[in-house]
């Protein structure tokens, strides 16, 4: 039974992000909405429901660990694995507004968080900030989204049109309802998936721990996945791309400050959170600097790059609790590994300039 559970759940997945997807992509252009902006909003903070329902529960439990823990391990997951297998199966354009100003306010706010939690608590002051910044973020990517699309069609020298399909009242209701629809398949498509990958585990043996950061951590993202990967194969790259950077901003202003708010106390942080899922989140979105600024475009095997320190992140987190002693020499083979990344991404960064200052005199 589990496991034709699991395989509906996989279905509904697949069909929930297709409906989102096609939806999103419309409404784009039925309200002017470049489709960078329907997946850095709509579509981002739709996939990212999942994250704020456990979060403000957890909160309200008393369990501030998962909270808090369940917007790290969102975030980086969302970077590394999403993004890399989006990347892999289809290298992703990245749009200048992404680089210029998306992508640095994901690092700030990553900074700003490490900054709140110092006292290793995200006080009710701070989630009414975050908050509030959220109101703010979304109303500006509208107004200016609208705004660049007007400007866009002026330059083009042509008319607004009125016969474009999927820009009436009814395609535009049945559009919404697609959309809809689609979030509420990728809730239920994951829901069921993480149950049933759960009991399976059970029965094979796997400890609770294990199933926690590898099962249920993925289950979780399971909408993020399944839409920018479709989004990918639809040629939505806008929408794949914009989705990870929105989930990542909606995770921290949304999920975090909204927790924070509900929260009586704030968010306590435990000290291993502090020490070392913070400090890799901060340097997941770092790291998406180089990669989205040479020839803004994610490569495979910049894709595959993400890839391979995604589940390396998951490794060290089961090693340090099964074995100790191999954490340690792990521990050492990664501070060998990450200063080579740098340097290579540093190396491909320079190339690209130095590429960009021959066209430009030529």
């Amino acid at each position: 039974m589990s496991i034709v559970t699991l395989t509906l759940g996989l279905i509904i997945l697949t069909l929930g992000s297709e409906f989102l997807v096609r939806g999103a992509s419309r409404l784009a252009a039925a309200f002017g909405l470049s489709p960078l902006v329907i997946g850095l909003t709509v579509v981002a903070f739709g996939t990212s429901a999942p994250e704020l329902v456990v979060s403000i529960q957890s909160t309200l439990a008393g369990q501030d660990d998962v909270a808090f823990g369940n917007v790290l391990g969102s975030n980086i997951m969302n970077v590394l694995f999403i993004l890399g297998i989006s990347a892999v199966i289809v290298p992703l354009q990245v749009s200048r507004q992404l680089i210029r100003f998306d992508l640095p306010l994901m690092v700030a706010l990553s900074g700003l968080i490490a900054y709140m939690a110092f006292d290793s608590r995200i006080d009710r002051m701070d989630g009414l900030l975050l908050s509030i910044g959220l109101v703010v973020y979304i109303t500006w990517s509208v107004i200016k989204s609208r705004r660049e699309q007007s400007e866009l069609k002026v330059q083009n020298g042509s008319e607004v049109r009125t016969d474009v399909i999927g820009s009436g009242p009814r395609e535009t209701i049945l559009n919404v309802i697609l959309l809809l629809a689609g979030l509420g398949m990728l809730v239920l498509g994951s829901r069921w998936f993480i149950d049933s990958a759960v009991v399976i585990a059970r029965l094979l043996g796997v400890s609770e721990f294990i199933i926690g950061v590898t099962i249920v951590a993925t289950g979780t993202s399971l909408p993020e996945v399944a839409t920018s990967v479709m989004a990918a194969i639809r040629g939505e790259r806008d929408i794949a791309v914009g989705n990870v950077v929105g989930s990542n901003l909606f995770n921290i202003m949304g999920v975090l400050g909204i927790s924070s708010v509900v929260s009586p106390h704030g968010i306590n942080i435990s000290p291993s959170a502090l020490q070392f899922d913070l400090p890799v989140m901060i340097a997941v979105a770092v790291a998406c600097l180089p990669v989205f600024f040479t020839g803004r475009i994610i490569s495979r095997w910049e894709g595959g790059l993400f890839l391979t320190y995604y589940f390396a992140y998951v490794l060290s987190i089961v090693i340090s609790v099964t074995s100790p002693e191999l954490s340690k020499l792990f521990s050492t083979l990664m501070l060998v590994a990450i200063p080579l990344t740098v340097i290579a991404l540093l190396v491909s960064v320079v190339t690209y300039v130095r590429s960009e200052k021959r066209r430009a005199t030529a």
